[in-house]
């Protein structure tokens, strides 16, 4: 029988951590299975301009890829969040990265836009479950100080798939007009990064405490302390699940419905917003771009030059977010974010030429790949642990619902008002999730998950300063 140990010493002891080798094998295998769910993610965008011509598609019909596979991708959100807290992160990040990568092979082979949409519905499917789950494995095993830093290198490193898929099209679609088979074929090599997974990730030892499995969780956490060179420590039997202290009563289980009716409504309606609105803007700048850009008098040569040195941004902001994410209180720089990207989308709704729109193009995807990592640490730090797969997961999904309306709105108003108000509404939506998340979201940054899933907020976790990261994370 486990022997009944607080869930939060677990936490604590995870916390007190150095970041070791242990850490860094985490972000890169991890990052390896971002880097070719974007690639599927991404491609779709650079290989839409051949596909229509090939198959004489109309933009509706293009639109129709979309809004479907957006379905797939709320679909495996949902899902992969609860599955994630139902029967472990490991398992179910496996399951979904087979998915994706089965999926992705598929994809060379279609012969019909109607193929096509299953491919692409069940490759957003997969890629999204196997993206939410990876968010929260990070963040658990994580020492505070290092959280959104950390996340930051995943998303720094998961982010060259943009690159590689835009440099991709560029070199073998105008070449062979199958290129976008091999294209859409590239996710599949994802599964090299699934056993790294296999092999370097355990199963969270927040969640095992979290469903009572607290002896395991405890032999996972002191192989951990011995990875990272330090002491195995015994069990802190004086703290309560919820962190309170010793003889305080442990407060009801938290169950997914609370996300609607019970105390964390209110968070999740925030990171539902930040999640919809900053992802509705960014997939709708990567995903239309091209094709509005060659529908407004740029070749398809240029257009796929200009698609490629833009998603060369994704890594680089990712990295510029690095030493900024863990130094101020995440909802500023959030709305800091929000402000300069709607700034620069209005700059690049009047770009005309080349150069313009390569130095504003530039800017616009520098800043929303900036922001990809605070939404991604933020949305897993305000859950408590048994709900914080299928709270954060579901808020990403949601965005993908959103997501299924989007070409038919984008269609209608570059159709009524024109190209420039496509930017312009991009700018409004860029500009309100960091409102939202300033006005009303709790605050995370430099606390331990669970004081800021408790909504404590205040408390320092073990070793780290409230604003700043502490020495330990210049060890990486």
């Amino acid at each position: 029988m486990d022997t009944v140990v607080p869930a939060r010493s677990v936490g604590d002891r995870l916390d007190r951590l150095p970041l070791t080798s242990f850490h860094r094998r985490l972000v890169v295998a991890l990052a390896g299975m971002i880097v070719f769910e974007w690639i599927e993610t991404h491609s779709f965008a650079f290989a839409a301009p051949i596909l229509r011509e090939q198959w004489d598609l109309p933009i509706s019909g293009l639109a129709a890829v979309v809004a479907v596979s957006s379905l797939g991708a709320f679909a495996g959100g949902v899902l992969g969040g609860w599955l994630a807290d139902r029967v472990g992160r490991r398992r179910t990040l496996l399951a979904f990265a087979a998915v994706y990568c089965l999926a992705a092979l598929s994809a060379t082979s279609v012969q019909s836009p109607e193929q096509l949409l299953v491919a692409r519905t069940a490759v957003q499917f997969g890629a999204q479950g196997t993206a939410v789950v990876a968010i929260v494995v990070l963040s658990e095993f994580v020492p505070a100080a290092a959280r959104g830093r950390m996340q930051t290198y995943k998303v720094a490193l998961g982010s060259l798939g943009i690159p590689i898929a835009a440099w991709s099209g560029y070199f073998l679609l105008p070449q062979w007009s199958w290129g976008w088979r091999l294209l859409f074929g590239l996710g599949a090599c994802g599964a090299v990064f699934a056993v790294l997974v296999w092999r370097w990730v355990p199963e969270s030892p927040r969640w095992l405490a979290a469903h009572g499995q607290t002896e395991r969780a405890h032999e996972v956490v002191r192989a951990i302390e011995r990875a990272c060179g330090v002491e195995p420590s015994d069990p802190a039997p004086s703290r309560s699940p919820d962190g309170a202290g010793a003889g305080t009563a442990a407060r009801p289980r938290v169950r997914a419905v609370g996300l609607i009716t019970g105390a964390y409504r209110r968070r999740f309606l925030v990171v539902t917003a930040l999640w919809t609105t900053g992802l509705l803007a960014y997939s709708a700048f990567t995903t239309w771009t091209p094709t509005l850009l060659k529908d407004n008098g740029l070749t398809l040569d240029d257009t796929l030059l200009l698609s490629a040195v833009l998603a060369t941004a994704a890594p680089i902001g990712a990295i510029v977010a690095a030493p900024l994410i863990d130094r101020w209180d995440r909802r500023t720089t959030q709305l800091v974010l929000g402000a300069l990207t709607a700034t620069v989308l209005l700059l690049f709704s009047v770009a005309r030429s080349p150069a313009t729109i390569l130095v504003f193009g530039f800017a616009v995807s520098l800043l929303f790949q900036m922001a990809v990592p605070f939404m991604q640490v933020y949305s897993a730090e305000v859950f408590p642990t048994r709900i914080r797969a299928v709270g954060s997961g579901t808020a990403n999904a949601l965005s993908r619902i959103v997501n299924f309306a989007s070409p038919a709105l984008v269609t209608a108003v570059y159709g009524g008002l024109g190209y420039t108000a496509v930017f312009v509404l991009l700018a409004a939506l860029a500009a309100t999730g960091g409102c939202a998340v300033y006005l009303f979201g709790p605050r995370s940054t430099g606390v331990s998950l669970e004081d800021a899933a408790s909504g404590g907020g205040t408390t320092p976790a073990p070793g780290t300063r409230a604003t700043r990261t502490d020495t330990a994370v210049e060890n990486i």
